[in-house]
């Protein structure tokens, strides 16, 4: 098994991420580590309040297969947290996977991440500009950029990176990862049956709620 990492930091978007990790908790079985530089509450963009599982004092970026930044509406408080940028320089010679996504992609170029890489990112153009680290001959306009051990997309390609970090691990994911239509599907296929074990299983775990 791989080993994943989500950073957090102020005002992170969940919705962008949740499809990929979603799919690597309950269709594979993966355990994700929740970093961040301190260790305390943070609020996501979607109001929900997550507390890290460790710091970045507590492990090396080294420690993992792949590592997710997720966008952030605010990235200015993560772009200048020098504990969660010098972490991510950690990797710089390593054959961890970054993937982020929407301005996530900024806080891997001041780390010097993307130093040669072709990127693409979802944060204003401006704000290429105001920082001299973003190297933007390398910006590519396009919804998913992979180069190298690096994957970028804009944050409304929410699936199609998810579909290529996963890719990426060599998970089974079929030819249309979360692309079902309602209307392709019968009442016998939206009918659903525990099996006969998982059923007794269920009567079990209701015996300590039915007192």
């Amino acid at each position: 098994m791989s080993k994943f990492a989500v950073l957090l930091y102020p005002d992170f978007s969940l919705q962008e991420i949740t499809c990929l990790t979603s799919a690597l908790t309950i269709w594979f079985g993966e355990k994700i580590d929740l970093i961040a530089s301190e260790n305390k509450e943070y609020l996501s963009e979607e109001g929900f309040r997550i507390l890290p599982a460790k710091t970045t004092e507590e492990v090396k970026i080294t420690d993992y297969d792949c590592v997710i930044l997720p966008g952030t509406i605010n990235p200015l408080p993560a772009l200048f947290d020098e504990a969660l940028i010098d972490f991510l320089k950690g990797g710089i010679h390593s054959n961890v996977v970054f993937a982020a996504i929407s301005s996530a992609p900024i806080l891997l170029s001041k780390a010097g991440i993307l130093k040669g890489r072709k990127f693409t990112a979802g944060y204003f153009m401006q704000m290429a500009d105001a920082f001299e680290f973003v190297e933007k001959d390398n910006f590519t306009h396009k919804g998913v950029v992979e180069d190298g051990n690096v994957i970028t997309a804009v944050g409304m390609f929410f699936r199609e990176f998810a579909e290529a970090v996963l890719r990426r691990f060599s998970y089974d994911i079929g030819d249309q990862f979360m692309r079902d239509k309602p209307e392709d599907f019968t009442e016998e296929d939206l009918t659903f049956y525990w099996s006969d074990a998982d059923y007794e299983e269920f009567l079990e775990e209701l015996k300590a709620y039915a007192k």
